[in-house]
C-alpha cells in the first residue's frame, strides 16, 4: 500500500458531490444509490442535507449502514483519477448541532438555503468505519476510519475567526471565497469554481494558519 499522506482527506475536500448508497427497505436488501452534494465536517467526514421524506431517510432509519463514494476525474476519465469509498453509518445530527452544521454547509453550497427554509431537511453525518482509496497505479489500499486525521480538529469558533480574518484582509483576491479551513489546507471558490489549497505541512496554531492563508492569497493569479 502506497498512499500519500492525507490523500483521502484532500480528496474529500476537493469535490462537491458524491454517490450515496443505503440499504433499500422495499425491495428489501438492495443497494439504493443516488448522487448528492455534500460538505466535509471538521472531522473530514461527509455531511448530507436530506429531506425527512426522502427514501434514504427511511432506509437509514431501518439500517444506518451506508456507503459513500467521492471521485475526482481527469478530463472525464474517472479511472485515471482519485477515488475514495467510505463505509460506515449515518446518523442525523443532534438538534443543538444543526445550526452550526448549516452555517458550514451553506459556505460550500449557498443554494441549499432554499431547502433549509422548507423546514423539512436535516443534516446527517457519517461515522467512517473503513475506507478504500485508489489514487492510481500502486497507490491504493484499505484504511481505518480513524486514519483520516490523527490531529485535533479546528474548533468551529476558531474557524469562524479565521474566516472573518480572511474576509476582512485586503490581500484576499476579490474573486476568492473561503469555504473552510483545516490543519492541512483550505477549501476555496475561485471565480465560481471549487478548489483546494494544500499547506506544505500541518498547521497546529491559529497564527500558523493565518500565515498559511496569506500565502494562499499571494499564490492566486
Amino acid at each position: 500500500m502506497n498512499i500519500p499522506a492525507q490523500a483521502p482527506l484532500h480528496l474529500l475536500h476537493r469535490v462537491n458531490d458524491g454517490a450515496f448508497s443505503t440499504h433499500s427497505r422495499d425491495p428489501h436488501g438492495f443497494p439504493y444509490p443516488t448522487a448528492l452534494p455534500f460538505a466535509p465536517t471538521a472531522l473530514h467526514t461527509p455531511m448530507l442535507l436530506i429531506s425527512h421524506l426522502a427514501e434514504h431517510t427511511r432506509n437509514l432509519q431501518a439500517d444506518a449502514r451506508a456507503g459513500f463514494l467521492v471521485a475526482h476525474s481527469i478530463d472525464g476519465r474517472v479511472l485515471e483519477g482519485q477515488r475514495l469509498t467510505l463505509l460506515g453509518t449515518f446518523e442525523t445530527a443532534p438538534a443543538d448541532q444543526q445550526r452550526e452544521l448549516a452555517r458550514r454547509y451553506l459556505r460550500y453550497h449557498p443554494d441549499a438555503a432554499r431547502y433549509l427554509e422548507l423546514g423539512d431537511f436535516s443534516f446527517w453525518v457519517m461515522t467512517v468505519t473503513r475506507m478504500r482509496y485508489i489514487g492510481g497505479f500502486g497507490a491504493m489500499g484499505w484504511l481505518g476510519g480513524e486514519e483520516i486525521d490523527p490531529l485535533e480538529p479546528i474548533s468551529a469558533a476558531d474557524e469562524a475567526t479565521l474566516c472573518q480574518f480572511c474576509d476582512s484582509d485586503s490581500r484576499r483576491p476579490a474573486h476568492l471565497d473561503l469555504l473552510g479551513i483545516d490543519r492541512y489546507g483550505c477549501d476555496l471558490r475561485l471565480n465560481g469554481t471549487r478548489n483546494r489549497f494544500t499547506f506544505d505541512k500541518p498547521k497546529t496554531s491559529n497564527e500558523e494558519l493565518k500565515v498559511a492563508l496569506l500565502d494562499c492569497f499571494a499564490r492566486q493569479p
